[in-house]
C-alpha cells in the first residue's frame, strides 16, 4: 500500500483563515522541568496549543453549521475512514465556479468525492485567501442525489466567500455529508487510481470543526 498525506501541517502562528487567530504552540511542561519528577536522564515533554477548530486541514460536521445537527463525537469512523474515493480535477486557472458538469460522468454513490483544483500551491501566501474555487450551490444539490459521504476540496472554502451566504455549506451539512477544507497534494494522486480516503476527527463533544489528518491509501 502507498500513503499520501493529504494535510497542511500545523505550526505556531500558521494563518489558515483571514480574520481567526493563528494557533500558539508551546510547551506546558519542558523536558528540563521534568527532570524534576523522574530519574536521572528521564525526561518528557508535555505541549500545550490553543487555536480556533478551523485551522490546518480541516473537517466540518453537520452541527458547524446546525444546532441540532451531529458533532465530532457523534459522527461514525465509517463515514470518515477508509471511503472509497473519486478524484476531480477542476484546475483553477481554467474556473473556479465549480459546477454540476465538473461531477457527471462519475460513479459517485457512497464515495468521498476530492476536488483537485491546485489552490493549496498558494499555501500561506495573501492569494490564498480570496478569489478561492469552489463548488456552485447546484453542483451541492447534485451531490446529494448522486448519494456521496463525504465531499474534500483543496481550496480555501467550498462556497464562495466573496458574500455572506454559505449555500454549499448548507447543502451538505443539511444532508449530512461532510466536508474536508484546505487538502493539499492531491496533485500527488495518479489520475484513474482506486484511492480511499481518511480524514477521523478526535471525539469532542459539543464542536463541529476539527483538524483531521487526512490522507489516501493506494492499494
Amino acid at each position: 500500500m502507498k500513503f499520501i498525506d493529504l494535510s497542511h501541517t500545523i505550526e505556531d502562528g500558521t494563518v489558515t483563515y483571514k480574520g481567526l487567530p493563528a494557533p500558539k504552540i508551546c510547551d506546558f511542561w519542558t523536558r528540563e522541568e521534568s527532570k524534576n519528577w523522574y530519574d536521572e536522564d528521564t525526561s518528557f515533554q508535555i505541549g500545550k496549543i490553543e487555536m480556533v477548530s478551523n485551522t490546518g486541514t480541516y473537517i466540518d460536521t453537520p452541527f458547524h453549521r446546525y444546532e441540532d445537527g451531529k458533532d465530532l463525537s457523534e459522527i461514525l469512523i465509517e463515514r470518515t475512514a477508509l471511503l472509497d474515493a473519486v478524484l476531480i480535477s477542476v484546475p483553477y486557472q481554467k474556473s473556479k465556479k465549480i459546477d454540476i458538469d465538473s461531477f457527471k460522468g462519475f460513479n459517485l454513490k457512497n464515495k468521498a468525492v476530492l476536488v483537485r483544483t491546485g489552490w493549496d500551491e498558494l499555501w500561506e501566501q495573501e492569494a490564498y485567501y480570496s478569489e478561492n474555487p469552489f463548488l456552485t450551490a447546484e453542483a451541492a444539490r447534485y451531490l446529494v442525489e448522486q448519494g456521496v459521504i463525504l465531499v474534500g476540496i483543496d481550496s480555501y472554502n467550498i462556497d464562495d466567500v466573496s458574500g455572506k451566504t454559505r449555500p454549499v455549506h448548507t447543502i451538505l451539512l443539511k444532508n449530512e455529508i461532510l466536508i474536508v477544507e484546505h487538502l493539499c497534494n492531491l496533485n500527488q494522486i495518479p489520475d484513474g487510481t482506486a484511492i480511499k480516503f481518511c480524514a477521523t476527527p478526535p471525539k469532542v463533544k459539543g464542536m463541529g470543526t476539527f483538524p483531521v489528518r487526512a490522507y489516501v491509501v493506494i492499494e
